[in-house]
């Protein structure tokens, strides 16, 4: 990595070369694009010296960067041995933070033995300068979850069934689900987004702690990627549940 002026354009200039159009590290790159936002927030210019206490945290996070010359990752979505698969489905996790929003795609595939769970695609955003409510946040990464689902049906040369979409977020449910309540503008553009390219009954909840986007909008160290940290390969194997518990039906089954 070339040396860079810790000034915001040597700072856009380091978050740029980090080549990922897949995603696997966008969750490594996020708090760097947050120290990025902040200086725009105070207004500093593009050569201008960056305020001591975000120097550190850049300082901190070019370090911990090299960590990534150790970071491999299997590319085939599907193992030698697998066999014929007799099932394969998208599942979707979407997730937002103050910080940031993101998504993150998984493609389980299915065979008379076992069930294989491959990464396929993950982008972490920061959230924008003007506040934003975290429920609207939430619906944001929702939407981006769908158009990323839309895009890989489009690219995939496989048979797909119904797509799987999991959000921590009840009031994201409640938005999708509401067939009689008028929404504001900002709302009710995202949903009929989301209505118009799945259904409700695709729609599920995941407890936070098992919501591997969580780490799109919070990020990740590199030390948390390389051991495993639930990003790249999570424990997926049960899903889809015939049932799943949820807060937002008081433990029952969730359809």
């Amino acid at each position: 990595m070339k040396e860079q002026p810790q000034s915001r354009r040597g700072m856009l200039s380091v978050i740029s070369s980090v080549y990922d159009p897949l995603g696997f590290l966008a969750p490594v790159t996020l708090p760097a694009k947050v120290m990025l936002q902040e200086l725009c927030r105070r207004h500093c210019g593009w050569d201008d010296d960056i305020p001591v206490e975000i120097g550190r945290q850049w300082k901190r996070w070019l370090e911990d960067l090299k960590g990534l010359t150790a970071f491999q990752v299997e590319r085939c979505i599907k193992p030698k041995d697998f066999g014929q698969p007799i099932k394969a489905q998208l599942h979707n996790f979407s997730d937002a933070s103050q910080d940031g929003f993101g998504t993150v795609t998984y493609l389980r595939i299915e065979n008379s033995e076992g069930v294989h769970v491959s990464f396929l695609l993950g982008k972490a955003r920061v959230t924008p300068l003007k506040p934003v409510t975290i429920p609207r946040l939430e619906l944001a990464a929702a939407v981006l979850a769908v158009r990323v689902d839309r895009m890989l049906r489009a690219e995939l040369e496989l048979p797909l069934d119904q797509s799987t979409f999991w959000t921590d977020s009840t009031a994201v449910l409640k938005y999708i689900k509401n067939e009689d309540k008028r929404f504001h503008i900002f709302v009710a553009n995202r949903v009929i987004t989301i209505r118009d390219a799945t259904q409700v009954s695709q729609w599920r909840y995941v407890n936070t702690n098992d919501n591997p986007a969580d780490f799109a909008s919070r990020g990740m160290k590199v030390g948390d990627l390389l051991n495993g940290g639930g990003w790249i390969g999570p424990e997926v194997s049960p899903w889809p549940r015939k049932g799943l518990a949820c807060r937002h039906h008081r433990g029952r089954n969730c359809r």
